[in-house]
Formats: C-alpha cells, sequence, structure tokens
C-alpha cells in the first residue's frame, strides 16, 4: 500500500477540500486527485462521495479513516526507529516563555532517556509567536496558552487555576480574609493586557465598579513574576509559573473572598493535516502525570 496515497487521503479528510489537501502537500490538485483514485482501486473501495466541487467521505470512507491514521503513524514511527541508526533526529518545538522556563525541564529528562538519539531545539516567545512558527513549519508542535487558527489544530493539555501572589511579608499575609475591594487599593502588575485572561481579571473590578491600581502592564508572565519578586507590586499569575517560587517560601498564593474562579489553558497545537507524533504522545502522558 502506497504510503503517499495514504497520505494524501489522510489531508483529503482533515482539509476537507483537494484542493486544499494540495497546497498543504506542494502538489497539485490533479496529483493529490490520481493519488486518491490509485488508492481506492487498491482497495477497491470508493472512498469519496464527489458532488461538483463537494465531497464528503462514504461509508466505507468513514470506516479507513482511522485505521489510515494508523498505518501513517506507524510509517513515521518506523522510520524514525530507521533513523536513530543512521542520523539523529532534530525534533524542534515550540514554547511559550514560562512554559519552557517551570514545565519542560521537569519533563524532559525523561524525553530524553526514552528518545536518546533525538537532538531537541526549543524556540520561545509568547504564544501568539509560536502560533506563527507553527503556522510557517519552523517548528514541529507547540505548546502554548491557547491559540486559535484555522490553520491550527489543538490538544488540550489542562487548564491552571489562575491566583493573587504576593511577596514574603506583605500586608494580606497577615489578613483573615481578602476581598476585591482590598486588592483594587494594591500597586497591581498586569501581564498580556487585553488578552483573555486579563479581561477575565479585568471583570473581577469592574462586576464591583471598581478600577484597579494598575502599576505596570507587561507582556508576559515571567517578568510581572521577578516584578512581584523585587515587591514591585502584586499579580494574578497562572500556577504552573510560580511552582518554584512557591516551595521556597519566596512567593505565596492568597486566597480571596469571594473565591477566584478562573483560569488558563495549556495546549498542544500543530499544522492542521499533520497527525501527531510519538513525541507529543509522549510529553503530553507526562503533562498530565504532572497535573
Amino acid at each position: 500500500m502506497n504510503i503517499e496515497n495514504i497520505e494524501a487521503f489522510i489531508y483529503v479528510c482533515q482539509l476537507g477540500s483537494f484542493n486544499k489537501a494540495a497546497e498543504a502537500l506542494y502538489l497539485t490538485q490533479p496529483s493529490v486527485t490520481a493519488r486518491i483514485q490509485s488508492l481506492e482501486r487498491e482497495i477497491n473501495i470508493r472512498l469519496f462521495h464527489r458532488n461538483g466541487n463537494k465531497i464528503s467521505l462514504t461509508e466505507k470512507g468513514e470506516y479507513f479513516f482511522p485505521h489510515a491514521q494508523k498505518i501513517l503513524q506507524s510509517y513515521q514511527e518506523a522510520k524514525y526507529g530507521l533513523q536513530q541508526v543512521n542520523v539523529p533526529y532534530e525534533l524542534v518545538i515550540g514554547s511559550a516563555l514560562s512554559i519552557s522556563n517551570n514545565i519542560l525541564p521537569d519533563i524532559l529528562p525523561a524525553f530524553i532517556s526514552e528518545f536518546k538519539d533525538v537532538r531537541i531545539k526549543i524556540l520561545t516567545g509568547h504564544s501568539k509567536d509560536i502560533l506563527h512558527k507553527v503556522i510557517n513549519k519552523e517548528v514541529d508542535f507547540g505548546i502554548v496558552r491557547t491559540e486559535t487558527h484555522p490553520q491550527v489544530e489543538s490538544i488540550r493539555l489542562y487548564n491552571d487555576p489562575i491566583s493573587l501572589f504576593v511577596p514574603k511579608n506583605h500586608v494580606f499575609l497577615k489578613e483573615a480574609s481578602v476581598t476585591v475591594e482590598d486588592v483594587s487599593k494594591q500597586p497591581l502588575i498586569f501581564f498580556d493586557y487585553e488578552s483573555i485572561d486579563w479581561l477575565a481579571i479585568h471583570r473581577l473590578f469592574l462586576n464591583k465598579g471598581l478600577n484597579p491600581n494598575v502599576y505596570l502592564e507587561v507582556d508576559n508572565m515571567e517578568t510581572a513574576k521577578n516584578l512581584v519578586l523585587q515587591g514591585v507590586g502584586i499579580c494574578f499569575l497562572p500556577e504552573h509559573c510560580v511552582k518554584k517560587e512557591l516551595e521556597n517560601e519566596e512567593l505565596f498564593r492568597v486566597e480571596m473572598t469571594p473565591p477566584v474562579k478562573t483560569n488558563i489553558s495549556i495546549d498542544f497545537i500543530y499544522l492542521k493535516g499533520k497527525p501527531t507524533s510519538v513525541f507529543m504522545d509522549f510529553l503530553k502522558d507526562k503533562m498530565f502525570e504532572q497535573h
């Protein structure tokens, strides 16, 4: 069974169009059509209903699709195994900065132990920067806060709760109860101005008719965290960002009344039409173990 025909079939299924599949595979539309027709002749099954420019899977095509995905993934894993003998495989991962700093160091040792001949390259940046790197094929996949784009598929890894964090000796650590009104009077550091996370936190104040004392606005949470460590202000941050500082008692979580119930989502993102890889599956399992 020709693996290129299988690949063309999967791309057409996932993108819903022979033309889009051709663009993704850097082929002409007639070439993709020829590959599908060759596959249909080989297995003696009609895979698609064709009505002008519209296509849909036949019942047999629906049945065959998940098997085709397994065939392609098995082929890729076998190819990777053969490459290990000859040429080290380079895996390029795009990662949001806070994830690179606070999550990847805990799981990469196990990854390196499992895939000894894989060379890893990590490119960091804002989640939107990593999204563009995925689209432009500069990375194999990304690990980011939720970003959506029609050319990208995503897999939810976990939801990370956002809490209020303060430095040691802060006045809030002596209070029995801390309210939104109390927080509004403190110098507040905001990261990612006008992001979904920022809007969710800002709504806490708007619902009470309050204007928070936004002392500083920064474009990433690592900067925000370091400013809190320096005692410049306080900040709402996701748990993964401050894990080590909590363990070392450098930063402290303040429980508010009523409780803050908001979080950020951490996702894998990869180019639409591209099957998930054995590497993504391994990292996903390790991240689930930690959360």
